[in-house]
């Protein structure tokens, strides 16, 4: 299963906050430090923001850290958030449908890599993680 590139942002943009709990953090320093478009990484603050992930303060001085603890954020919740899709095939236009031996096992594989990263938070990703040094904008 692969992941798009926007579960990728989002997860490396909570990562950042999750290893710096200290301070807030702006789009633009965090988008620079992590090579995303800083329109995409206005985006994606804002989605995990609407979901809580995230806590934003606007005007100068502002910035976004994490809504809830690391430990409180589930990859998994993260993931399913994110991905637009999570089927590896496109078994609903199949002719083989109906009774395509297949497909209990590609929603079986999608049960078992969901399940997995629902065995990990944001803290379990964050311990030994090193992002890059940010120098605040």
């Amino acid at each position: 299963m692969r992941l798009t590139r926007h579960t990728d942002y989002a997860l490396r943009i909570l990562l950042q906050a999750a290893v710096e709990p200290e301070r807030r953090l702006s789009i633009a320093e965090v988008a620079e430090a992590q090579g995303i478009a800083r329109n995409h990484a206005m985006k994606l603050v804002n989605e995990l923001a609407g979901a809580g992930l995230l806590a934003t303060v606007r005007g100068r001085g502002g910035g976004f850290a994490l809504g809830r603890p690391a430990g409180e954020i589930g990859i998994g919740e993260v993931v399913r958030l994110t991905e637009p899709d999570l089927r590896p095939a496109d078994c609903e236009n199949c002719a083989l449908s109906p009774g395509c031996g297949l497909t209990p096992m590609l929603s079986g594989a999608v049960r078992a890599f969901l399940a997995e990263l629902d065995r990990f938070t944001l803290a379990d990703a964050a311990k030994g993680t090193r992002v890059p040094l940010l120098i605040p904008t």
